[in-house]
């Protein structure tokens, strides 16, 4: 095997793999749609596995502005669930960290110069 039929070779596996990402792409955003009804979805899943590269061409042209929005809402209904999450993980706000420490304060349990410094570390 010589050096230009392993570039060819490298060529032809990236056409594949990236065909393959295209097609799962495609596969993914018909069952993420929710205005196809089961027939539908079923159709272009036949068509997919008999006709792969024409489906997926005429996929990607008739319904590509919707799989795009559909990707992009998903995207953010992701990075929404994240920002959830690490509020919720992170826990109080630095208003209710410093309201806390003014508690111990007056409570006594804890110096002026303790508040201060509990005071510095939430705000920062």
């Amino acid at each position: 095997m010589g050096f230009w039929d392993f570039f060819w070779y490298m060529i032809w596996a990236f056409f594949f793999i990236a065909y393959l990402m295209v097609l799962f792409s495609i596969i993914g955003d018909i069952f993420r749609d929710h205005k196809l009804n089961g027939w539908l979805k079923a159709v272009w899943v036949i068509f997919l596995i008999f006709l792969p590269f024409l489906t997926a061409l005429v996929y990607l042209v008739a319904r590509g502005q919707g799989m795009a929005e559909r990707s992009a809402a998903s995207a953010r209904e992701a990075r929404n669930a994240t920002d959830a999450y690490i509020r919720q993980a992170a826990g109080k706000s630095p208003s209710d960290e410093i309201a806390d420490a003014a508690k111990l304060l007056t409570a006594g349990t804890i110096t002026t110069e303790e508040y201060e410094k509990l005071k510095a570390k939430a705000l920062a």
